[in-house]
């Protein structure tokens, strides 16, 4: 085979310097084998003080090497050769001259000893030294803030304003009233600083100067030790007359207690010093003393003298309360035995009452005018009636046995009237378009009245299936309660005027119903039975809260305007003021009456007033202020006793009611008035 020319040399050009020098060779198979010489990279890099890496292998230990002759490769994939290491001898000739930047360390990069500039020394000592790197170095600057040391012209963000940020936080409510209710039940304590202790230092050297004291000559820098007091003329056996005490002095003296005498002894007067008795406490003395020094078993405690008056509360003048209640203005007479329900108009002229004669009476408020009644039933009493809240219709309800009616009284205008009545119509027709649908038997009859009672303007009638006692509408006019204690199942009701539709929302009561409420502002519907009063939540069809008031039978209750208290009145005597956002049992316990409280009133037109009326025939009228701070409680004043009413067969005032914007109140009593 006849072989070419053994070398031959050529330019090439690349793309990345304009000629590169390359040898051309022949193979063992006569192909031609190009080889390159090294290429010698220039990289045109700006950071010249990054330190030049030669050993490429990053962050492995040289440890891993140790079996290797090389200890890694360099850019160019070459391997390091590890450095030659001399014998002990040469190490030691080595380190006696100690080159420039010796520091005995070896680079773990490269193997080789580490030598290190003068300027970096220089900076390691310093930081020995807890000094400063260099010169000029300030180790802490002045801050400067990003958004004060540039003037922005429009804002970082241009998004409006989050709603978060101007409304209150209701979770930041509940998590501060959590922790305000663990502060008055006293589950977290206030801080209180550590007292402090000064303890005795051992190195402070004290002596007792007068331990061996000798009788000395009188002179400035002699400090004699301290001595008693001379006795006065009380401790002597020869007192002068005036320091004697006189007959009443001594009765006093003997009266008071031991603890209550300044002295334990009284001057007594003897004509010489043999003549004086012995002293009569000497032995009890000497025995409470020796009690004291073993263990000291007992401990003498001082009598307080404490004014009673200073524990009661500061409460304010009734004076500066003002206004409220105070005389009797008028008396209503015309019904025939007791009146057992009244309800003042939401416009505060008319006055609507209904008692056992079975008639319905409505009266000018200012006047005590009769202006219209009627009978609806010869046996059975008028145990409730009620108006409809709002000014845009005059509507009166009454329950008369298992009976509920709905009344125009003819006393306002005539469109007043026509408004009125077309409400109570309005439900005819939903309740004739639904009756073909419904399968289950209605839970009230709703039907028209007789003749001769629509001609006395009672419009509507719903008839239930047990005695109607409570009723209470809700603020717009539209749903009423009714409470049938006899019911069971069926005690409680909902009725929807505007559809002539009953319903009763619960299967089960626990114990025997006593009144319903409505809550002002909320969809809260409250229930009371004998012991408790459970609130629902009507949107989301479930329990609330289980109030316990704690007395043995509730007779009635109110919710404050706010909707966060709430009075209960019971047979048992006692007036309770609930906090609902504090506890679930009663923040005050009120005794004012001798027998049983029948109603309970809260004054709805915004004055701080509440009411409550009894068997003993008086009302208490209270001033109850609500503040919308979480951190005070309500203020609970009595400012006012009324009395009028005759107690008649152990029944006293039945029913109470107040003016929608005056300071008035309205009672009934057993006594017909």
């Amino acid at each position: 085979m006849a072989l070419s020319e053994p070398t031959r040399k050529r330019k090439a050009v690349t793309r990345d310097s304009p000629e590169a020098d390359e040898a051309i060779s022949t193979d063992a198979n006569g192909n031609p084998r190009y080889v390159y010489r090294d290429i010698d990279p220039v990289y045109d890099s700006d950071d010249s003080d990054a330190p030049e890496t030669t050993n490429t292998i990053g962050n492995i230990p040289l440890s891993f090497y140790d079996s290797y002759p090389h200890i890694g490769y360099d850019v160019n994939g070459k391997k390091i050769a590890r450095p030659a290491k001399g014998e002990a001898l040469d190490a030691l000739l080595d380190s006696i001259d100690i080159p420039k930047g010796w520091t005995g360390l070896t680079d773990p990069d490269t193997g080789k000893p580490l030598e290190l500039s003068e300027q970096e020394l220089d900076v390691l000592k310093r930081i020995q030294m807890n000094e400063v790197p260099e010169e000029g170095y300030d180790p802490y600057p002045a801050t400067v803030e990003y958004f004060t040391s540039k003037n922005q012209i429009m804002p970082l963000s241009a998004a409006p304003e989050p709603k978060r940020r101007f409304v209150p936080s209701k979770h930041e409510a509940k998590r501060v009233m959590k922790i305000v209710r663990a502060i008055r039940e006293g589950r977290i304590l206030p801080y209180k600083p550590p007292l402090e202790e000064h303890e005795e230092d051992l190195d402070v050297k004290r002596y007792d100067i007068w331990a061996n004291e000798a009788s000395r000559l009188d002179h400035p820098m002699n400090v004699p030790a301290p001595k008693l007091p001379p006795p006065g003329y009380e401790e002597s056996y020869h007192p002068p007359p005036e320091y004697l005490p006189d007959e009443q002095e001594k009765r006093s003296w003997e009266e008071a207690d031991e603890e209550d005498r300044e002295k334990a002894y009284l001057p007594s007067d003897h004509n010489s010093l043999r003549k004086v008795p012995g002293y009569g406490r000497f032995i009890k003395e000497k025995f409470e003393r020796c009690l004291d020094l073993y263990l000291a078993p007992r401990i003498r405690r001082s009598k307080l003298n404490i004014d009673p008056e200073s524990l009661l509360p500061k409460l304010p003048s009734p004076d500066e309360l003002r206004p409220f209640p105070t005389t009797c203005a008028t008396i209503f007479h015309g019904h025939e035995g007791r009146v057992r329900s009244l309800a003042v108009n939401p416009s505060g002229v008319w006055l609507a009452s209904g008692g056992d004669d079975g008639t319905i009476r409505v009266w000018e408020l200012l006047t005590g005018r009769q202006l219209w009644h009627v009978k609806l039933s010869s046996d059975e009493a008028i145990n409730v009636v009620r108006w409809r809240p709002g000014t845009d219709a005059a509507i009166l309800s009454a329950a008369a046995g298992e009976d509920l009616y709905f009344l125009v009284p003819p006393i306002s205008s005539l469109e007043l009237e026509v408004h009125s009545r077309s409400l109570l119509d309005a439900g005819f027709g939903y309740a004739s378009s639904t009756s073909s649908s419904a399968k289950a038997a209605p839970q009230a009859q709703w039907s028209r009245t007789s003749a001769q009672l629509s001609d006395m303007s009672v419009v509507l009638k719903a008839h239930l299936r047990s005695t109607i006692k409570v009723i209470s509408w809700h603020r717009r006019g539209d749903y009423l309660a009714t409470v049938s204690p006899s019911g069971q199942t069926s005690a409680v009701a909902i009725h929807t005027l505007s559809k002539h539709l009953t319903q009763q929302p619960f299967r089960r009561l626990r114990g025997l119903p006593q009144s319903a409420r409505f809550h002002p502002s909320k969809p809260i519907f409250f229930v009371a039975t004998q012991r408790t009063i459970r609130s629902y939540d009507l949107a989301k069809q479930e329990l609330l809260k289980i109030i316990q008031p704690g007395a043995r039978w509730i007779s009635s209750f109110d919710v404050h305007p706010l909707g966060d208290n709430l009075i209960v009145g019971s047979y048992d005597k006692r007036l309770l003021w609930h906090d609902l956002d504090l506890s679930m049992r009663p923040y005050k316990t009120l005794r004012y009456h001798k027998k049983a409280i029948r109603q309970v009133k809260f004054h709805a037109g915004g004055l701080p007033l509440f009411a409550d009326a009894s068997d003993d025939g008086s009302l208490q009228v209270f001033h109850g202020k609500v503040v919308g701070d979480m951190m005070e409680n309500a203020t609970i004043v009595p400012v006012k006793v009324l009395r009028g009413h005759r107690v008649v067969k152990e029944l006293g005032v039945l029913d109470l009611d107040w003016h929608p914007r005056e300071p008035w109140m309205v009672s009934a009593g057993a006594d017909g008035t």
